[in-house]
């Protein structure tokens, strides 16, 4: 706890210092020497009591009260003064100071003063803390209850309808990332991003919605767009993620009971979309990729393996894949291996069966039908035709 002591002659000052250091040793203790010096000070430190002498040069300690009690309500003022006029007890006492003592003020005078304010100190702080722990609590209460309703899920027949009535009209925010790791300080950020823009454009809340999204409704001020909205969000999230999202957003939505449909919706559609953001090194990624899948063409090349190989995820390289090369990666893995063939047919020495297993293919059937959908004839066909010409009399033999 700190304590202020505001009073114009030296003497006062440090003699009530030094009372209240030998008594509470692990107080703040604070000097001023007039009222725009204590001004200063109860803006650098947290001041729980202010002693002040009331006639002073300049500012007197009355008008100290009244230009600082709006602006730190939980200040305990004491006026301490030489004159006992009863004008200067009553404005005091009107102004919210909650002892009025005469000097010269003796030492036990200021020692249980100061514990009768300290005690009221620390309920109040007790009190303080138990409201901030409640409200807290009742807000996660709340949106854990949002969560499970939203996904869909059993809520035991708790009434949503007071807890939207603060969000008459609204949309909904799914952020969803994508990650083969937990997303315990990504969940923070975005949490936290989100819940300082919903603040700044309306109001609104965030909540976890599974292990890789979060889900945020907001309610914007007049004024305030959605697309502006997003385009902040976004900005925000390249900076901080280094995971690839997406940013999903309902329609504006008055009837809260739709919000079930609407986050499921919002989860299928970001299913069949492509992340908006990937992080950095991705296209190396891809071209590291690329240079293995046309060394192996004939081993195993699952989506699986492949991802592996450049420490990714098989969901987010897939679609960082055909984001970067504009193909779908087993499309890419078929076309690779039947041009590799058209190439070997060239050399009449290779049999079909050989082809076809030098490129990866164990079942010769699918081979040419493989074939002939690519290039519209089989194998057999194409390699009598003399369409492949000399292209397979150089190709690598495995």
């Amino acid at each position: 706890m700190d304590i202020l002591i505001v009073d114009d002659e030296t003497v006062i000052r440090e003699g009530i210092k030094r009372t209240l250091q030998n008594r509470f040793p692990a107080c703040g203790i604070h000097l001023a020497s007039g009222g725009e010096e204590a001004l200063e000070l109860l803006s650098r430190y947290s001041i729980s009591i202010v002693l002040t002498d009331i006639l002073m040069p300049g500012m007197n300690g009355l008008q100290l009260i009244q230009k600082s009690r709006s602006r730190y309500p939980h200040i305990k003022w004491v006026v301490i003064s030489a004159y006992s006029e009863f004008s200067y007890a009553q404005e005091a006492v009107r102004l919210g100071a909650k002892d009025y003592l005469l000097k010269p003020i003796g030492k036990d005078a200021i020692i249980d003063m100061t514990l009768k304010l300290s005690e009221e100190v620390q309920r109040e702080q007790e009190m303080t803390e138990e409201a901030e722990q409640l409200q807290n609590n009742r807000k996660y209460w709340r949106e854990a209850i949002f969560q499970r309703w939203a996904s869909g899920l059993d809520i035991g027949g708790i009434d949503m309808k007071p807890f939207m009535e603060s969000h008459p009209v609204f949309y909904l925010l799914l952020v969803k990332m994508e990650s083969d790791k937990p997303l315990n300080l990504e969940h923070f950020m975005v949490e936290n991003v989100m819940g300082e823009l919903i603040e700044r454009h309306g109001n609104g809340f965030v909540a976890i919605h599974d292990s890789c999204s979060l889900l945020g409704l907001v309610t914007l001020r007049d004024g305030a767009s959605l697309n502006g909205f997003l385009d902040e969000l976004r900005r925000h999230l390249v900076r901080c993620l280094k995971v690839p999202f997406q940013v999903m957003h309902s329609p504006r939505i008055e009837d809260y009971r739709a919000v079930p449909d609407e986050v499921r919706r919002m989860r299928e559609s970001a299913s069949m979309q492509v992340y908006e953001h990937y992080s950095e090194g991705g296209e190396r990624a891809v071209e590291v990729a690329l240079q293995y899948m046309k060394t192996h063409y004939h081993g195993d090349l699952s989506l699986e393996k492949v991802a592996s190989v450049v420490y990714l995820n098989p969901v987010y390289f897939s679609q960082l894949f055909k984001q970067k090369t504009g193909s779908g990666f087993k499309e890419y893995v078929i076309q690779l291996r039947l041009e590799q063939a058209r190439r070997m047919l060239g050399n009449p020495k290779l049999k079909l069966a050989d082809v076809a297993r030098r490129v990866g293919y164990q079942d010769i059937r699918h081979f040419s039908q493989q074939f002939r959908r690519r290039f519209g004839a089989t194998p057999s066909e194409y390699r009598q035709s003399g369409a492949c010409g000399d292209k397979g009399r150089d190709s690598v033999q495995h």
